[in-house]
């Protein structure tokens, strides 16, 4: 089955899944992880194009620090997705470790690696010093995603320091952002650009103009010869439109943890309306953080999501579910790519 065949200015529009690897209340990150690879083997069965893990570290409720590792992982459980980071946080690695780390995996799944690059940390400030992170590094993400592209791009003999393996892999590269920064610097260096509107929407629609104005193709040998944009969305699909607002549920409390620094395991959904107690500013804040989110019916998400890539022109749609019950998430899954191919 194939789940690409919305139409948007006479193109598919790709469907891809971000996962964060959530440990839910009540269970471990040994749990997560055999949910992601589950959820992994879902997408593949249904047609996703992509499935991306991301980068985060200190946050009891999501077991995706290793990204490399857990990218390795689901790529050995499925056969044909792709598989790829959604994404590393560059600065906090040395150029030269992630094109190795991303070279071994496309040396061992020829065809199937993302490399997805973002410039925040992921975390807190006393997490990036014991992660010896650089503040010059996220100065220079250009030129530290430069040198990535560098090390993975053709054989050089005659480099003084080479990624062995990495080298003329050519693993795609996406610059992920949040804002104009990542835009600009997607644009300079001719790159597909991924933006964070799944929990950051407020500047999608500005960074893509900027972006798509100042793209410029890098010339290098099968690198786009024009943008391509990728927009992060919040979905939760159930068969009835109150059991997709109470799974949605754990989704707006992990929010409310985050605005309120109570970051913990995901929780289950309450019965009930889960903002009644929430200040005013805590309401405003989550409602700004959710405005790319589609819950509720297959139908009512598919004429959301429609009105979403009619409004932004993106080429691909990358899906954040979080569900406590990993059968929710999985029927998600299914039903959204059932509507989106039917």
């Amino acid at each position: 089955m194939s789940a690409t065949t919305l139409t948007s200015r006479g193109a598919t529009i790709d469907l891809d899944v971000l996962d964060l690897v959530p440990v839910v209340e009540g269970s471990t990150p040994a749990d997560a992880i055999s949910a992601t690879v589950e959820a992994a083997r879902v997408a593949e069965e249904q047609g996703y194009t992509r499935y991306w893990m991301a980068e985060h570290h200190n946050f009891a409720g999501v077991a995706s620090s290793a990204t490399a590792v857990l990218v390795g992982h689901v790529a050995d459980q499925t056969t044909t997705i792709r598989v790829g980071s959604g994404g590393i946080m560059l600065p906090n690695h040395p150029p030269l470790v992630v094109a190795e780390q991303f070279g071994t995996l496309a040396t061992m799944h020829p065809g199937r690696i993302d490399l997805g690059l973002g410039r925040a940390p992921g975390t807190d400030p006393i997490t990036s010093y014991a992660l010896r992170r650089v503040e010059g590094a996220a100065a220079d993400f250009g030129g530290e995603v430069a040198q990535v592209v560098q090390y993975l791009g053709p054989v050089d003999e005659s480099a003084r320091v080479r990624a062995v393996p990495g080298e003329g892999t050519e693993v795609p590269i996406w610059i992920l952002g949040s804002s104009h920064g990542g835009a600009q610097v997607a644009a300079a260096l001719g790159m597909p650009y991924s933006f964070a509107s799944h929990f950051a929407p407020r500047m999608l629609l500005s960074a893509l103009e900027v972006y798509r104005a100042g793209f410029r193709p890098s010339g290098r040998p099968g690198a786009l010869t024009a943008p391509r944009t990728m927009a992060g969305v919040n979905v939760v699909v159930a068969d009835t439109e109150e059991r997709a607002r109470h799974v949605w549920g754990s989704t707006l409390l992990r929010f409310h943890g985050i605005i309120t620094g109570r970051r913990g395991l995901l929780p289950r959904p309450p019965e009930g309306d889960v903002t009644a107690t929430w200040s005013s500013a805590e309401r405003a804040a989550i409602e700004q953080m959710t405005t790319a989110s589609f819950v509720g019916t297959p139908r009512q998400v598919k004429e959301g999501l429609d009105a979403f890539v009619a409004m932004t022109g993106v080429d691909e749609l990358i899906v954040a579910t979080s569900a406590h019950s990993l059968d929710d998430r999985l029927r998600s899954m299914r039903l959204l790519a059932e509507v989106w191919a039917g």
